[in-house]
């Protein structure tokens, strides 16, 4: 099922010399987004750069949120990640999307024009409204065990 998102072109670039995101394959879920820069841009070890993707979105849906995730192969052969984590564009962004990537590997990374840098995925939304409270009405059984109260098997 597909939803209609506006997508607007904010660089010449992207569309004619740079392709525009689109899945991959039919079991994609994600699309991959390119650097949409003019020349090479180098992400010194252990440094990190702001890439341009020549597009903007208008989700039209505040039920919905873009993703900015890493791609397994950047990250794996070179140490090349989206720097936050995952980038997060909200409904009501519509500027132009640019993704932090950081670099940490032991070696200088060239991000060339047209090279896929990031993956965008859309997901739902659901916004919540917090209420405070001196103590949970509802125990569990874990309580407020944490970082490794489970076990490692």
């Amino acid at each position: 099922m597909y939803r209609r998102i506006e997508a607007r072109i904010v660089n010449p670039l992207l569309g004619t010399e740079i392709p525009a995101p689109r899945y991959e394959t039919s079991g994609s879920a994600a699309m991959d987004l390119r650097a949409c820069i003019p020349s090479p841009l180098s992400i010194p070890a252990g440094g990190r750069a702001l890439v341009q993707t020549g597009l903007a979105l208008n989700m039209m849906d505040p039920g919905l949120v873009a993703v900015v995730a890493s791609r397994s192969g950047l990250s794996l052969k070179h140490g090349v990640r989206v720097a936050q984590g995952i980038g997060v564009i909200d409904s009501d962004y519509h500027g132009e999307i640019g993704v932090i990537l950081a670099n940490d590997g032991s070696e200088d990374y060239v991000v060339q024009p047209g090279d896929r840098v990031a993956q965008l995925m859309f997901q739902p939304v659901v916004q919540v409204a917090l209420q405070f409270v001196d103590h949970f009405a509802i125990a569990t059984e874990r309580g407020e065990g944490g970082f490794g109260s489970t076990g490692k098997q």
